[in-house]
């Protein structure tokens, strides 16, 4: 008999219908950059059936451990903050400037929906902008961190500071999940609470078939990565790992206004992305491709120059060196309310991770350049 062409390839999902219930619940809730306890919270709770302990560090990074007592630790990690802003300026109007938490841009800001977090809960607010009526005989203005502002329908500073909105406090995008042509998944912080989703799928894989692994496997959600890798700076520290599988997510390439000769020529719905970068450790990412190869699992692959911007730079570069390797989802639209990732891409993630853990043995020594 013929083997299937890839196009024809029947794909069979990984994700169950309760975990998408979760993946939902999960993307709508917000982890803005330091304030990511509610999500952590969540997704451990998820965890929790999968694993024999979890833990949280001082800062937020949610554990979830497989034999916590082996000596030989291995990590899979991705990160939980999204990119947000901070309450920067209120004036004697009640109208709101704001700054940056993360790579928030200010280009499609406005006309969004937000919600400010405070003590006294959630407050709704707009970024607003002129109509294009008062503007049409008018030298245009762009969107700039200076002329994009809040409106949360108060008319004075006393009135926002009573609705407990103060300087400090972090503002989210309302924009929920939403699953497109029964193709991809659309939401924002996709960018990198997918991650988070697939390491626990990963987990919970691994529980359902019963597999017994020979070291211990430490599920990492880290907080920060927006602001410099924070978060798996200091678990790397503190869990000191032998190996280091990393996922995020990397660009589409198709869509308009993208150069691939900068960019690279990546596509969703066609595999994982495999890095190349100083930081991705050559044999362990010699293995990674012969799993993918070996489960007939689909992948790309991309150069990512110096450094590959992701917790893969941290892990490698802790503890005196740490064989770390990159597996990225392809993302549309990245650190905007509208981040589109392929639902066979995802299952495809979680299959490489799965297969790749599987792979690995108790003290396997990725030192060796002879290959």
């Amino acid at each position: 008999m013929a083997k299937k062409s890839s196009k024809e390839r029947i794909h069979k999902p990984v994700v169950t219908p309760e975990s998408l219930t979760f993946f939902e619940k999960y993307i709508n809730n917000p982890s803005p950059t330091g304030f990511e306890w509610q999500g952590q919270r969540m997704w451990l709770d998820y965890l929790k059936p999968y694993v024999d302990d979890t833990y949280i560090d001082n800062y937020g990074t949610a554990v979830g451990v497989i034999n916590p007592k082996a000596k030989y630790r291995v990590v899979i990690e991705a990160h939980a903050d999204e990119i947000s802003w901070f309450v920067n300026y209120i004036t004697k109007d009640g109208l709101i400037y704001v700054i940056r938490n993360g790579g928030s841009d200010h280009q499609i800001a406005p006309s969004k929906r937000v919600n400010i977090h405070t003590d006294k809960g959630i407050v709704k607010a707009v970024f607003g902008w002129p109509a294009i009526h008062t503007r049409s005989n008018e030298k245009e203005e762009t969107p700039t961190l200076k002329n994009i502002f809040l409106d949360c329908g108060c008319t004075s500073k006393e009135e926002v500071e009573a609705l407990g909105i103060h300087v400090g406090s972090v503002v989210t995008y309302e924009d929920e999940f939403m699953i497109l042509n029964d193709r991809y998944y659309v939401g924002r912080a996709l960018d990198n609470r997918a991650g988070g989703f697939m390491i626990a799928e990963v987990a919970r894989l691994l529980k359902e078939h019963k597999k017994k692994l020979p070291f211990g496997l430490y599920i990492v959600n880290s907080v920060q990565e927006e602001i410099g890798l924070r978060g798996a700076e200091m678990i790397a520290d503190y869990i000191k790992p032998h190996v280091a599988i990393i996922t995020d997510v990397t660009h589409d390439t198709q869509t308009p206004m993208i150069n691939k000769v900068t960019q690279g020529d990546l596509a969703c719905g066609k595999g994982p992305v495999v890095s190349y970068a100083p930081a991705v450790q050559i044999n362990l990412n010699r293995q990674l491709i012969e799993v993918a190869q070996k489960n007939n699992i689909p992948f790309q692959r991309q150069a990512s120059s110096r450094y590959t911007g992701t917790d893969t730079d941290a892990f490698a570069y802790s503890n005196g060196g740490v064989p770390s390797a990159l597996i990225s989802l392809p993302l549309r639209y990245m650190h905007t309310t509208v981040e589109m990732i392929h639902k066979e891409d995802v299952d495809n993630v979680i299959r490489l991770i799965y297969e790749m853990v599987l792979s690995l043995q108790d003290g396997q020594d990725f030192r060796t350049f002879n290959k």
